[in-house]
């Protein structure tokens, strides 16, 4: 299983938003050009951040995407929930039909559920603990470094 790129790419975006957006207006065509990815994407990704509250979008000479919350204020968690779609608040995902005249296959969610469900935990506590300030310093670090 693995975390589609949604994740990375709206930190990238809210790093670029962060770090760019007071010299020139942070668009998807703008975005799209760091990130490498089509427009349309980030547009979609900008969305989901704007639903979530994470940035404001105006359109316009002044327009672009703003970060609406301080960075501090930002988890990554808070990231992860707003692009990332998990069905039911479950991260991994279960085959949908084990065989229950098999013992294991009766038996796997009893087996597996309770160790998934830490994992799952243990992931959105390190999350939660990591701000998009965190993030910044490191960005700002690495940008001026080049």
């Amino acid at each position: 299983m693995q975390i589609s790129s949604r994740f990375t790419i709206a930190i990238h975006i809210l790093i670029c938003v962060e770090l760019y957006g007071n010299d020139a207006p942070a668009t998807s065509e703008s975005l799209a050009g760091s990130i490498g990815a089509h427009p349309v994407v980030i547009r979609r990704i900008l969305g989901q951040l704007r639903r979530a509250g994470l940035i404001t979008v105006a359109r316009g000479r002044e327009g672009g995407a703003h970060i609406a919350r301080p960075l501090a204020d930002i988890t990554l968690a808070d990231v992860f929930r707003a692009v990332e779609s998990i069905a039911d608040n479950t991260l991994f995902s279960f085959h949908e039909n084990p065989n229950p005249a098999c013992p294991v296959g009766r038996s796997i969610h009893t087996i597996l559920d309770g160790h998934l469900a830490a994992i799952q935990r243990a992931m959105e506590r390190e999350m939660e603990k990591t701000t998009l300030a965190d993030v910044m310093n490191e960005a700002r670090v690495e940008v001026d470094a080049m």
